[in-house]
């Protein structure tokens, strides 16, 4: 007897094809150009390549990376827009849920958030969604026929932001289409916090970070630059002065230092300074800019995060031997992949299971070198990492005439130190309560760095996100409109 196969069986799932076909690669400037200049690295997908990318998503019904992204962007429903050749419609699917886009498809660990929750991952490679929100960003800037977003009426109420960082981007952005009065206040010279300072030029265009800045001007967003909250005025000042409600998002902008000898040698720079010279205060153009230049010959970065491959890699870009000295193996560096990735392919040179012990200077208090000890990884610590311990008798010297200490940093203390009723933990981050995000201030809110200690600009963003939808709902005793 013969047996008829069912239609199901006769036809290939479409969801298998899909996933059959490979992770689309990501065009880069070669190594040997880019260590040279500051473009950006990654080149982005062709329209093309972002349609065969989108089609690999397979539209779970219950999409885990949804649960991945501490913004909750509903990522499906962009990536269909994508793969149908939406593109618009792509982006403004992503608006919804984040006002900086083109930001976090460069800059968000989606390997260890939503594309780690990507089901093609348990046997392959997950969807490129970093990629593709990122796509969708840069076409919809590069081609326009964006609309202004639709802002509900006027509530009367008005909202200062203390910081134009990824969390208080997000709080004007969310409160200003809701219909509230916005003012924010930031303390350098251009909006954009930490994207701005921090993160170099050949990962992040400064022209993107300005680009979103813009786009919360367009919806009636003040923004007062060079003010810095805790010298200029206070937060009690602020809410004397007619504003309803104040959210602090002042970052954490406190370098930590090694505390070994000599270093507060010449030649000794924080990331912070280093990176903000030669970002925002754009160092690396002098004379065109009338910063003093930074010339390192033979850079040393002491740290094994992102902030310590940027600072490695602005220093080879500026004409410098550039390593990195980490105190653990390379499995234990909190960097991202593709950052560390980047740095070897660029010719950084690393010095792993090291650690200083002190700056060696000559006569003039200048760094001429590094004395390091080796280490060796013992039993894991509170973070879960092994625990490094030295190797007694193996001091060695890196040369260097520049140092770049990259190993965290606090919270800003101006903000705390001027509100004593704003109460703190015992490392100078702001309490806040879980659920609202509001401080032990009536009415004051705090999300970002400040709250969190150090950490990504996505989750500064959520927390950006959540304090928003806490503070509609203090002014106004309702939640906010849905988009």
């Amino acid at each position: 007897m013969t047996t008829t196969n069912t239609k199901a069986e006769q036809t290939p799932s479409p969801k298998k094809g899909r996933a059959k076909i490979p992770r689309q690669p990501m065009p880069e400037q070669d190594p040997r150009r880019r260590r040279t200049n500051f473009e950006e690295v990654p080149r982005g997908y062709s329209e093309e390549t972002a349609m065969l990318e989108a089609s690999r998503c397979i539209q779970c019904k219950k999409p885990g990376c949804v649960e991945g992204c501490p913004v909750s962007i509903y990522i499906p429903s962009f990536i269909k827009e994508i793969a149908a050749g939406n593109f618009i419609g792509a982006l403004l699917k992503l608006k919804e849920y984040t006002a900086l886009p083109a930001v976090c498809g460069r800059v968000c660990p989606q390997e260890s958030q939503c594309e780690s929750r990507c089901i093609l991952g348990k046997k392959g490679e997950p969807v490129a969604i970093g990629r593709l929100e990122r796509f969708a960003a840069d076409y919809a800037r590069k081609k326009g026929g964006v609309p202004d977003p639709v802002k509900a009426k006027a509530t009367g109420k008005k909202v200062a932001i203390v910081g134009a960082g990824p969390a208080g981007i997000t709080v004007a952005g969310e409160l200003a289409r809701w219909g509230h009065e916005v003012v924010m206040f930031e303390a350098l010279h251009l909006a954009g916090g930490v994207l701005m300072y921090g993160i170099p030029q050949f990962r992040l265009p400064k022209e993107i970070v300005q680009y979103e800045v813009n786009s919360l001007k367009k919806m009636g967003v003040t923004i007062h630059t060079d003010y810095v909250i805790g010298k200029s005025e206070t937060v009690d000042q602020l809410l004397d002065a007619g504003f309803d409600s104040v959210f602090i998002a002042t970052g954490a902008g406190l370098p930590m230092f090694l505390g070994i000898e000599n270093e507060n040698a010449i030649g000794v720079f924080s990331a912070n300074e280093f990176l903000t010279r030669a970002n925002l205060m754009r160092a690396i153009d002098f004379p065109r800019f009338a910063t003093s230049p930074i010339r390192p010959h033979r850079a040393v970065t002491v740290g094994g995060g992102n902030v310590a491959m940027d600072a490695a890699r602005t220093a080879l870009r500026l004409g410098a031997d550039s390593a990195i000295v980490y105190r653990r193996s390379k499995a234990e560096m909190p960097a991202r992949d593709e950052e560390i990735h980047h740095a070897e392919e660029e010719g950084v040179e690393f010095h792993m299971l090291t650690n200083p012990k002190r700056i060696v200077i000559d006569e003039q208090n200048r760094v001429t070198g590094v004395e390091c000890l080796k280490m060796e990884l013992g039993e894991p610590d509170a973070s879960g990492r092994r625990r490094p311990v030295t190797v007694e008798g193996s001091e060695y010297i890196v040369p260097a005439d520049t140092v770049i200490v990259a190993i965290g940093n606090r919270p800003n203390p101006l903000v705390p130190q001027t509100s004593p009723e704003i109460e703190t933990s015992r490392w100078g981050t702001i309490n806040t309560d879980d659920d609202s995000m509001m401080t032990s201030k009536l009415g004051v809110f705090a999300g970002g760095d400040i709250v969190s200690g150090a950490a990504t600009v996505i989750s500064a963003m959520g927390q950006g996100k959540k304090a928003a939808f806490y503070m509609h709902r203090y002014l106004m005793g309702v939640d906010p409109p849905q988009a």
